[in-house]
């Protein structure tokens, strides 16, 4: 009887096993069907840490209000980051479940030119009294807005930053390409291409923003300390333009600008003066001075005539011309990049200095087609609008966030712009 019960405990455990194999190779069998790759997946692969191209566990209470804003509205860059804002509240709200009025509000607004300062803050003024559950902002200037992130604090709305960082220490997280690698990059490219020698020029989308300043210093640093035989000749910031063509107005026109503007302002000053004293001997200075300050008023408005002719592109091309034996040329935007060509073509120096520079729109891919910019670096403005997002929400949940968020950057010039890794990043 012993016997007996052994062997059917021992049927019975072989019958077990025998199930769970089963089971398991059932479990095994391959069935054919992967997960399905998102179509901007390598937008997302390119952020770092990952966690900020990961929804899990971003559960947001329903009608959460994330306000992102920008630098400027139409730029295929600035449209590319608005996708992704607009991608990353898409899968959150799908994710989450909620539609029509438990679906979270998140919006992108900007300027319509990226240099208006003063817009960017009365934007930021007119989210700040929405009263948003945190706010990120690509600052124009780095120094712009203290006063609103102040107030901001205390009323309990969080700031984080992407594209461009700001001064203002309360910031909470960054989401950004890492401006300094990717410029030194940019240049070491440009100085392989000159030979390692010569003059070259910078066309810097602006003087007062972080990114500016970072791509400007990391360009400079990269050929100062590896590439001694190249030289930065000139520095040109789209925001100075303006000025510039006045200076180059007047360079034409044979014109001391600092001398005469110098006169006709002391001569108004003099002209004040004399009206609070109101005496009739410094009324007859003030007619003898007026005499004087008409033929200085006749030149400035000569000069700003002359200078109100130029377009950008022939200002660059005039002082770009100051130096016949330059090589190169880079451009530190979208914008910058296809001015140095425009540039160049006005002052016929194409077919000698080597132009590359940041971003790709359809302009500046064109002129990669047709040989006039050599190579880009491109950054990845919809992973960054993506990454804010999750920056945002974050801050909200208060599950803590990375100071920095590198979203990453390629390189692309004729040799690799058809590869199918390389046209996620491309944004025409």
């Amino acid at each position: 009887m012993k016997k007996r019960l052994v062997s059917a405990a021992l049927a019975m455990c072989t019958v077990t096993a025998l199930c769970a194999c089963s089971q398991k190779e059932e479990e095994d069998i391959f069935t054919g069907e992967v997960a399905e790759r998102l179509p901007y997946q390598d937008n997302l692969d390119l952020i770092s840490p990952s966690a900020y191209s990961d929804l899990d566990g971003l559960d947001l209470e329903p009608g959460t209000y994330i306000s992102v804003i920008g630098k400027e509205t139409d730029s295929p860059y600035w449209q590319q980051v608005k996708a992704g804002v607009q991608q990353a509240a898409d899968d959150l709200n799908e994710m989450l479940g909620y539609s029509g009025g438990d679906s979270l509000k998140i919006t992108f607004n900007a300027p319509a030119d990226g240099e208006d300062i003063d817009e960017q803050v009365n934007i930021l003024d007119e989210e700040m009294a929405r009263y948003p559950d945190v706010i990120a902002i690509a600052s124009i200037d780095e120094e712009a807005s203290a006063v609103q992130f102040d107030l901001a604090a205390e009323n309990g709305i969080p700031i984080v930053a992407f594209d461009s960082g700001n001064n203002y220490q309360g910031i909470l997280c960054t989401c950004r390409t890492d401006n300094s690698a990717a410029a030194a990059e940019g240049a070491s490219k440009l100085c392989e291409a000159v030979g390692d020698d010569g003059e070259i020029a910078l066309i810097v989308h602006d003087s007062v923003s972080e990114n500016g300043k970072e791509r400007e210093n990391g360009i400079k640093e990269e050929i100062e300390k590896n590439h001694p035989g190249v030289t930065v000749v000139e520095t040109i910031y789209m925001d100075k333009l303006d000025e510039m063509k006045r200076s180059a107005a007047a360079e034409q026109l044979g014109i001391d600008l600092e001398k005469i503007t110098a006169a006709a302002e002391e001569a108004q000053e003099e002209q004040a003066a004399a009206q609070e004293e109101n005496s009739g001997e410094e009324n007859a200075a003030e007619s003898g001075e007026e005499d004087a300050s008409e033929e200085e008023s006749e030149e400035l408005e000569q000069v700003d005539a002359q200078a109100e002719s130029m377009s950008d592109a022939d200002v660059i091309a005039y002082y770009l011309g100051k130096h016949p034996e330059l090589k190169g040329c880079f451009g530190t935007n979208d914008a910058s990049t296809q001015l140095a060509v425009s540039a160049l073509d006005a002052a016929g120096m194409t077919d000698a200095v080597t132009v590359m520079g940041f971003d790709a729109g359809a302009d500046q891919l064109a002129s990669l087609e047709s040989g006039d910019v050599d190579g880009l670096v491109v950054q990845n403005p919809f992973g960054m609008g993506y990454a804010t997002v999750i920056a945002g929400a974050r801050t909200v949940l208060e599950i803590g966030n990375e100071a920095e968020v590198d979203t990453g950057y390629v390189w692309v010039d004729q040799n690799n712009m058809e590869d199918d890794n390389i046209q996620a990043f491309l944004y025409e």
